[in-house]
């Protein structure tokens, strides 16, 4: 996994406390659905972060199922291990799945495939992990230009501390196009997916809460000190504002692709 998807233990808490409710937990159940997950199965899910969705699926597999996760970042494991769950955590890379050929029924993958040093490998790796007549479900964030907030946030922090800086706000839309993550899959070797675009919104409390997760719970950390994040926060009120609900809070179109593939028997 590249740098852009690391943060630390105590990101990694502000990361699920404020981005997950924020951003990820709308897309766990569509994820749930789009792989077909039913009660015994065993699923694995890949760059499973703090949980979120390796949680839904262990809800719906019941105790006659089985849910494994598995991610680089041990800082992000941790915070899933404190959350008491029957989930099975390893640390480990996408790009060498450390699980036998064809033993899930489903493997998952929420926003995380753009991070991947080797996001054709990684695929791969999911493919060889699916037995025969199971799924495949990954998504990926749609593209910045279709998601109006972080396109208006990543200008500001371009203007403000240069594009380097605001290429990180940038990378989790990367794989936004839809037939370049077709052409990615086919390459893949998984050339019966289907891509399809699934509207989606991030919530925030305010202005300064969203600034707060994209610097305190991402990778941002490294890159701003206490007083540059409080001039973003300020800038942010004025340049962010078309993005606030009557009462207060942020809301603004967050779509994502979803792509489902079912292995030959």
């Amino acid at each position: 996994m590249s740098d852009a998807g690391q943060v630390t233990a105590s990101a990694a808490e502000l990361y699920d406390g404020l981005f997950v409710p924020a951003l990820f937990a709308e897309w766990a159940p569509k994820l749930v659905a789009a792989a077909g997950i039913t009660e015994g199965m065993r699923v694995l899910d890949v760059a499973c972060g703090t949980g979120v969705l390796a949680l839904a699926a262990a809800d719906v597999v019941g105790e006659k199922g089985a849910v494994v996760g598995v991610d680089l970042n041990p800082g992000m494991l941790a915070v899933a291990r404190g959350k008491g769950s029957g989930v099975a955590w390893h640390e480990g890379a996408a790009e060498a799945l450390p699980f036998q050929s064809q033993s899930f029924d489903a493997v998952v993958s929420q926003f995380g495939l753009m991070f991947f040093s080797d996001q054709r490998a990684a695929l791969e790796e999911m493919w060889r992990a699916v037995r025969p007549g199971g799924r495949l479900a990954v998504a990926v964030w749609g593209s910045l230009e279709d998601t109006p907030g972080y396109a208006a946030a990543t200008a500001l922090v371009s203007r403000l501390f240069g594009d380097p800086v605001a290429d990180l706000l940038r990378s989790p839309y990367s794989l936004g196009d839809r037939e370049e993550l077709q052409s990615l899959l086919a390459a893949a070797g998984i050339s019966e997916a289907r891509v399809k675009l699934v509207p989606g919104a991030a919530r925030f409390a305010s202005i300064r809460t969203w600034m707060e997760c994209d610097v305190r719970g991402w990778t941002l950390a490294a890159e701003l000190d206490d007083a540059q994040f409080e001039v973003l926060a300020s800038e942010a009120e004025k340049a962010l504002d078309a993005f606030v609900t009557e009462d207060g809070s942020v809301q603004f179109a967050h779509p994502a692709l979803i792509a489902t593939a079912e292995k030959s028997a």
